[in-house]
């Protein structure tokens, strides 16, 4: 998981670098549209591995509140 937030954080990193070396607002929201695919496949990567290591320590009632959580949020980002 730790993994994957120092990839999301590298990516996030370059893209400021390379917005700011473009100097240009379209191409920067070109790279923050790519962000905004980036930025939930990582979430919902990093959500994926830590459902799966908990998973023989939870009960089947507490997993559906966690994925539902989960739905909530990425309705949230995307409505």
């Amino acid at each position: 998981m730790a993994g994957l937030r120092f990839l999301s954080a590298s990516i996030e990193l370059t893209a400021a670098i390379c917005m700011l070396l473009m100097n240009d607002v379209k191409k920067a929201i070109a790279i923050n549209s790519v962000l905004a695919i980036v930025g939930p496949a990582i979430f919902i990567g990093t959500m994926t591995i830590g459902i799966f290591q908990i998973a023989g320590e939870i009960s089947y009632g507490k997993m559906v509140f966690i994925a539902l959580g989960v739905v909530f949020i990425l309705v949230g980002i995307y409505k």
